[in-house]
């Protein structure tokens, strides 16, 4: 499977998920800034992308969990540099370069790109 045709049925499975409109959806379009997803969406997200790559996301694989909670990880609103290692290693498939300029705790939803779910399934794949 090509890089263009995942990122098709990611574009699929947002528009259904999120009832945004195709062109809505481009690389780099933030599912939380652009997009609207909230937290609950999160979770229709990853099972409409399990059904239609026929692969299983364990909890916490697409999207972590209680990153921005853990004092050990946020300070004044800051996401330290423990954090953002934590976030790297928790997820390969997103590019940080931006969120390191300013690692505010409300920026950690832009993260989450079409971008970033693109790759985070060509390394599930394989390609």
């Amino acid at each position: 499977m090509t890089r263009d045709e995942i990122f098709g049925k990611i574009q699929t499975v947002l528009v259904d998920a999120l009832a945004v409109d195709a062109e809505e959806v481009t690389p780099g379009a933030s599912l939380v800034r652009d997009l609207g997803a909230e937290s609950i969406d999160f979770l229709d997200i990853v099972f409409k992308l399990e059904q239609a790559f026929g692969f299983k996301i364990a909890q916490g694989e697409l999207f972590p969990e209680n990153v921005a909670q853990d004092p050990k990880f946020v300070k004044d609103g800051k996401v330290t540099a423990e954090g953002i290692a934590a976030l790297k290693a928790r997820l390969p498939h997103v590019d940080f370069a931006k969120f390191e300029a300013n690692p505010a705790v409300t920026k950690v939803g832009d993260l989450f790109t079409v971008e970033s779910m693109v790759t985070f399934v060509q390394n599930k794949l394989g390609r």
